[in-house]
Parts: C-alpha cells; structure tokens; sequence
C-alpha cells in the first residue's frame, strides 16, 4: 500500500466538503483533452461526404465539442484522414502533420486510408501509416458516420488513458 492508497483511505473515513472533487493530474488532463478536440479535416474522395455527414445534425458531432473542422493545423489536434491519399499528396500530409502542435492524434478514415482499398497501383500510398502515426483506423468503404463517431470515442477513451507525461512513440518516416 502505497502513501497515497493510504491518503485516499483516510479521506473515505470522513465526510468530504460538498463542491468537492478529487482526482490526479493525470485524470484531469485526460478529461481536458478529450473533451476538447478540434479536427482537421482532410477530406480526399468518397470518405470526405461521409465524415461531412458525420458533422450534420443528424449524427451531431458537436455533442463532442468537435463541430468545426479547423482549416489550419495550428488549430488542430486530431487530423481525419478521410480517402485515398495520392503519392503526390503524402509530402503535404506529413507537412500538415508536423504543423500540428503537440498533443495530435490521427484517424485514418476508409479503406483506402487504412490500407489503400482497392487502388493496389503505383499512384496511391498503401495506407496513410506509411507517412504518419495513426492512432484509430475506421473501417469501411466509405465508412458510415456511426463508425467514425465509434472511432472518435474509441479515440477519446484511448486519451483518456494516457499519461500526462507519456511520450507517444513517433517512428521517424
């Protein structure tokens, strides 16, 4: 038992101040982040209307404080990559990626982002992961709004879990 099982212990004996809430740093954070997630949206083919469709009233994206897709990186946080993505087009996703600030997730949204799809040629990179960290694929070709909304709060739970001081791992591409 360590010195704060022991504090925690000795708080449940007595009655806590009503307006009152415990919790680590760690937990908070977590909370924070999680609920405060600001998309870029990079939408390159079929998948791009569905995630648009995702932020329509009908699915409602905004119950997760997520309703702008922010234009420039340096405003977000969590890329959706959303489609097939060219060779042409790999060199500006990594720019993007690098311009985002720290924390940053990302979503590979379809088929085509997780795996290349159907497009096994020379012109169509064989899954974003190829340039950049990703952190949930959303299967599916084109994916339907309910899976991404399944992806962003598998997202938001994986958040939840991290650490304020865990380094994500970043394989140098």
């Amino acid at each position: 038992m360590g010195v704060a099982d022991q504090k925690i212990d000795s708080i449940k004996g007595k009655d806590i101040p009503q307006g009152v809430i415990l919790s680590t740093l760690d937990g908070v954070v977590g909370w924070a982040r999680k609920s405060s997630m600001w998309p870029l949206g990079f939408g390159l083919a079929c998948c791009a209307i569905e995630m648009m469709c995702t932020a329509a009233s009908r699915f409602d994206i905004a119950r997760f404080g997520m309703e702008i897709f922010r234009s420039s990186p340096r405003q977000a946080d969590l890329m959706i990559v959303a489609g097939r993505v060219s060779r042409k087009m790999a060199p500006i996703i990594r720019q993007l990626y690098n311009q985002m600030p720290e924390p940053k997730w990302v979503i590979a949204m379809g088929a085509c982002a997780s795996c290349g799809g159907v497009f096994n040629n020379y012109a169509v990179v064989q899954g974003v992961d190829k340039i950049i960290p990703v952190d949930i694929y959303v299967p599916g070709c084109p994916p339907r709004p309910e899976q991404l909304l399944d992806g962003i709060i598998k997202l938001h739970q994986k958040v939840q879990k991290e650490g304020l001081f865990e380094k994500k791992i970043e394989k140098k591409m």
